[in-house]
């Protein structure tokens, strides 16, 4: 959402009398200055009423997500989130352990892996904590043709991030792992220009796997309550589909192989 890029356009530019006419627009249609929506958008507008919010969201379309979004950026300064710890409870890891014919693993709003099954550490190639699936996206040009989508999971990558940088503005490793995909990603930055939000929830999520080739899973999110930041991903082969056979094949492999259970909560890259 948002008008502007990450620190809006050059004044003077074609850009800045573009975003100019359409602010001066949306001031019209929703009653809001300029000036005001600048500093609403930059979280320095701290006393809007939901009559002002409702305007606003009218006129640009928001949707539930990007809504909730606009609610965060004008209250962050008077109830700041604090980062979750990243802990994972034993409990959790054995409903892991019950997941035997789906890859599942627990990220947390950083999209840290924190624990996953035997079937995700298969799917991935690798132990799943300490793996950053946005690093693992947009920086590890090898394995980008794992991800059969690479640009609807760079999409879906980039919303995310947004979101959880409005929830937890002061996360000191959040702003550090944005600042490193900006650095090392030209399409991570023409993304995070947008200022798009994006919640994942479910939806279709398709894999090249070196063995066993294509993979069309369906992914559910389900987020963990407390407020922990935390989300149990669940990737499912509709049954008797050749991705059930799929994975069922890679289970075989992984076992021949004579994989380990990954290990959980260690340490995750700062």
């Amino acid at each position: 959402m948002g008008a502007t890029q990450l620190h809006g356009p050059v004044r003077g530019s074609l850009a800045w009398a573009t975003f100019d006419l359409q602010t001066r627009l949306y001031n019209i249609l929703s009653g809001v200055s300029v000036d005001y929506y600048v500093r609403l958008e930059q979280g320095r507008a701290t006393q809007s009423s939901e009559q002002v919010l409702d305007a606003l969201a009218r006129v640009f379309g928001l949707d539930e997500t990007e809504r909730g979004h606009l609610d965060r950026l004008a209250r962050q300064r008077r109830r700041r989130a604090k980062a979750p710890g990243g802990r994972v409870r034993p409990e959790l890891l054995r409903v892991l352990d019950l997941v035997a014919d789906a890859p599942a693993l627990i990220t947390d709003h950083r999209l840290d892996v924190l624990a996953g099954n035997r079937l995700a550490g298969l799917l991935f190639g690798r132990p799943m904590p300490g793996l950053n699936t946005a690093r693992h996206i947009f920086l590890e040009k090898a394995e980008r043709g794992l991800y059969a989508d690479w640009e609807k999971c760079t999409l879906d990558v980039v919303g995310h991030l947004r979101l959880a940088a409005g929830k937890y503005p002061e996360d000191p490793r959040l702003a550090s792992l944005i600042g490193e995909l900006a650095m090392g990603s030209e399409r991570f930055r023409r993304l995070w220009a947008r200022a798009d939000v994006r919640a994942r929830t479910h939806g279709r999520k398709a894999y090249r796997h070196p063995l066993v080739g294509l993979l069309e899973l369906h992914q559910e999110n389900f987020a963990l309550p407390n407020e922990s930041g935390m989300e149990l991903l669940v990737l499912s082969a509709a049954p008797g589909s050749p991705t059930e056979d799929g994975l069922r094949l890679l289970a075989g492999l992984g076992a021949d192989s004579g994989d380990a259970h990954p290990t959980v909560n260690a340490p995750v890259r700062e």
